[in-house]
């Protein structure tokens, strides 16, 4: 069975710079593109990131570009997740997903593979 488990989120003041972790228990995990989405209560899944299977190709939405960082390391069967200048927009869960392509993809219906997530709150 697939497992994909998130760490790293909790309460972070704005501004801060926490990490969030995802691990998967995927046998061939660099054969996966992984993604980064988020959820608030009442709001669709959104977005947030991706990354190619090799690490070489990365997109990000445009409200975290240029704060958020993902990366990943394939002999650890892991994809980071590095948040900066956070802002209370923020806060939300946030999952990671797995999709057997070459890249990511924006799309959350396109992944193969999801993680529980992790809660990250923002206080102002």
């Amino acid at each position: 069975q697939v497992q994909l488990v998130e760490s790293g989120g909790g309460l972070v003041q704005a501004g801060g710079s926490p990490r969030l972790s995802c691990v998967a228990s995927l046998r061939t995990f660099s054969r996966y593109a992984m993604g980064w989405f988020r959820q608030v209560p009442g709001k669709e899944r959104e977005f947030v990131a991706a990354i190619s299977r090799s690490g070489g190709n990365t997109n990000y939405s445009d409200s975290v570009k240029g704060r958020f960082t993902i990366s990943r390391d394939n002999a650890k069967n892991a994809v980071y997740l590095q948040m900066n200048s956070l802002k209370p927009e923020d806060t939300a869960v946030y999952c990671c997903a797995a999709r057997l392509t070459l890249y990511g993809s924006r799309v959350l219906y396109e992944y193969d593979y999801w993680g529980q997530g992790t809660q990250v709150t923002v206080s102002s």
